[in-house]
């Protein structure tokens, strides 16, 4: 049987400065674009579809890397060519991602909102529900650890008090950064978000741990704010 001339091409089959890792020796991790850079990690792409085109699919489908970096296993397994191990690949990846931002805090302090946004913001903006995370620090202000208090609905999120001190107590911290996103991109506190930080505050205050901010994660696509981030104590309100 004739193949038929819509066939997609193998990478191999690509000239030699068209190939993801041959263009990366070439001319640089920069010049990759989002579905070259996924087509490395691929190696392989499926039946009629090389591992560039199955890049494509995938930012097609889903819109973008911080789209796809918020999927879960089993939603990326779905993908026709993904499958579980190249799923798996893809999440260890965003991880790699996420902990090499949090790495680059280990001896800088995160003394400003705009440090929190830098650590968090890129993973937290992307995400589709309310999740409240608790920055640990120790007495410099540099980071002790991250961690995830509670994960909401679309709209809301609960978050407790004592879960918050209870963390904030068995890692011995200083001080402490409430972090939570609003999934509309608008990064304007709730009656709720107002309540919450009061009760924080008061309470830090008793047990001598500083509440040092609490930050609302946007979008910077938002028309509804004029930066991605809102921060309590800039507000005045710590």
């Amino acid at each position: 049987m004739e193949e038929s001339s819509h066939a997609s091409p193998r990478i191999r089959d690509l000239p030699e400065a068209d190939r993801p890792r041959e263009k990366l020796a070439a001319r640089g991790p920069g010049s990759l674009t989002d579905a070259e850079i996924l087509a490395i990690f691929f190696g392989t792409g499926r039946r009629g579809m090389s591992a560039v085109e199955l890049g494509r699919e995938l930012l097609r489908r889903f819109g973008s890397l911080q789209s796809i970096a918020r999927r879960s296993l089993e939603e990326l397994g779905q993908v026709p060519g993904i499958g579980p191990a190249k799923a798996t690949q893809l999440a260890a990846v965003f991880e790699f991602g996420r902990r090499l931002a949090r790495e680059r805090y280990q001896d800088l302090p995160i003394d400003s909102p705009e440090a929190v946004y830098d650590l968090l913001g890129a993973e937290m903006r992307g995400l589709t529900q309310e999740s409240v995370r608790l920055v640990l620090l120790d007495n410099r202000a540099n980071l002790l650890h991250v961690t995830e208090v509670t994960r909401g609905t679309l709209n809301e999120c609960i978050a407790h008090p004592r879960d918050i001190f209870r963390t904030a107590i068995a890692w011995s911290a200083a001080s402490f950064i409430l972090v939570h996103n609003h999934p509309s991109g608008n990064p304007s506190p709730s009656q709720a978000d107002i309540r919450l930080t009061r009760q924080l505050r008061d309470a830090a205050e008793l047990l001598k741990i500083e509440m040092h901010d609490h930050v609302i994660v946007g979008s910077p696509s938002s028309d509804l704010a004029s930066q991605p981030y809102y921060s309590f104590r800039e507000s005045g309100l710590i």
